[in-house]
C-alpha cells in the first residue's frame, strides 16, 4: 500500500486530495501544527466524511527537524506540500511570516525529503499569483513571472527551489502552477466563498448587503476537486515537471456574483456594495491559464464549470447557515 504525506491536509485542497488518495488505496498522513487547543480543525475532513480515515502527524513547515522526523517515521512514497499562509491580503499585513512559511517552508520540506527519503515523489503547490503583472495575455509554463504580493513572491521562491532540487539533486519534484480553484470547502476570507456565504445570508434573511472591493478583476476559476487530480497525476509520471492547471476561461468577480445571486432568485444590484477599503495595494487585474501541457502529458482537463461550482457553493452555504439557525 502506497503512503502519502500531505502538508495543509486540513485545508480545502488537502481535504480533497486526501479523499482522492484514499479512494486510490493510499495510507494517508497529514501534517498538522500544534495550536492552543488539542482539537484539530478537521471541519473540512469531516465534511467529506474522511476525518477518521487518515493519520495526523505533528509538524510545522518552519521547523525542519519536525519535517525530517515525520518523513523518517512515515517513509512516504509521495509528499504533497500544500501548506502555506495562503491569503494574499494577509500577506501584506504579515509579509515576513508569509515568506517564512509559504516560501522557506517549501525549501524545508524539500530538504527533509532530500535527506530522509530522496526516492519519494514531491509535489509543490505553486500559484498563478506568481504571474502577477502578466507578461503574456494567456499564461503558460514559459510565461515570465512578475509577483505582485508578498504571497506571490514567497510562492515563487518555493517554486524555484523545487526546480533547483529537481535539477541539482535528482528529486522527482514537480510543481503545479494552479490558477484559482474553489469549492464549498474554501475559506470564508476568499472572494468566491465570501460571495456565496453573503448571498446565502441575504437569501435566508441573515444579511442585507454584500461588500466587495474590485469586482472587475478577472480570474480563471476551477473546482478544487478537479485540480487535486492534476496534483496526483503529476506524481504518477516517469519524469517530474511543472504544469499550469487552469480552465482556460476568465470571468470577472462581478459576473461570478451575478451567477450566485441569480441562483437564489435575487437582484444583485440591490445588495452589492463596493468598498474601496477592500482593494489590494497592488491589484492583479487578470489571470488566464493555458493548461494544454497538462492535457497533453497528464490527460487532465477541468470538468466542472464555474456556474456549476458557484451553485454548489451557494447551496452548501445555505445548508450550513440553515443548520445553525
Amino acid at each position: 500500500m502506497r503512503k502519502a504525506l500531505i502538508t495543509g491536509v486540513t485545508g480545502q485542497d488537502g481535504a480533497y486530495l486526501a479523499q482522492l488518495l484514499l479512494r486510490h488505496g493510499y495510507s494517508v498522513y497529514g501534517l498538522v501544527r500544534r495550536s492552543s487547543t488539542t482539537d484539530v480543525n478537521d471541519l473540512r475532513l469531516r465534511w467529506l466524511g474522511i476525518a477518521d480515515k487518515l493519520t495526523l502527524v505533528d509538524g510545522d513547515l518552519s521547523d525542519l527537524s519536525s519535517l525530517m522526523r515525520a518523513i523518517r517515521q512515515i517513509g512516504p512514497d509521495e509528499v504533497y506540500n500544500l501548506a502555506a499562509q495562503s491569503f494574499v491580503k494577509t500577506s501584506w499585513q504579515q509579509p515576513l511570516l508569509t515568506g517564512a512559511v509559504t516560501g522557506l517552508g517549501g525549501a524545508h520540506m524539500l530538504e527533509a525529503v532530500r535527506i530522509e527519503k530522496p526516492d519519494a515523489r514531491f509535489y509543490q503547490a505553486s500559484s498563478s499569483e506568481m504571474f502577477g503583472l502578466i507578461q503574456e495575455s494567456v499564461q503558460k509554463e514559459t510565461t515570465p513571472f512578475y509577483p505582485r504580493s508578498p504571497y506571490a513572491a514567497a510562492k515563487l521562491y518555493a517554486h524555484w527551489m523545487t526546480v533547483n532540487y529537481r535539477e541539482s539533486f535528482g528529486l522527482h519534484a514537480s510543481s503545479g502552477i494552479l490558477f484559482n480553484h474553489e469549492s464549498p470547502l474554501r475559506g470564508i476570507e476568499f472572494v468566491t466563498r465570501k460571495v456565496t456565504d453573503g448571498v446565502a445570508r441575504i437569501k435566508l434573511g441573515l444579511g442585507h448587503e454584500l461588500r466587495l472591493g474590485n469586482i472587475d478583476a478577472q480570474r480563471d476559476w476551477g473546482h478544487a476537486r478537479d485540480y487535486v487530480k492534476a496534483m496526483w497525476l503529476m506524481l504518477q509520471q516517469e519524469k517530474a515537471d511543472d504544469y499550469v492547471i487552469a480552465t482556460g476561461r476568465t470571468v470577472t468577480v462581478r459576473d461570478m456574483c451575478r451567477i450566485a445571486f441569480d441562483h437564489v432568485g435575487l437582484d444583485m444590484d440591490k445588495f452589492l456594495v463596493i468598498d474601496p477599503s477592500l482593494f489590494r495595494p497592488a491589484e492583479v487585474d487578470i489571470l488566464l491559464g493555458d493548461a494544454s501541457k497538462a492535457k497533453a502529458k497528464l490527460g487532465w482537463e477541468a470538468e466542472t464549470s464555474l456556474e456549476t461550482m458557484i451553485k454548489e457553493m451557494v447551496d452548501a452555504d445555505v445548508q450550513r447557515l440553515s443548520n445553525v439557525r
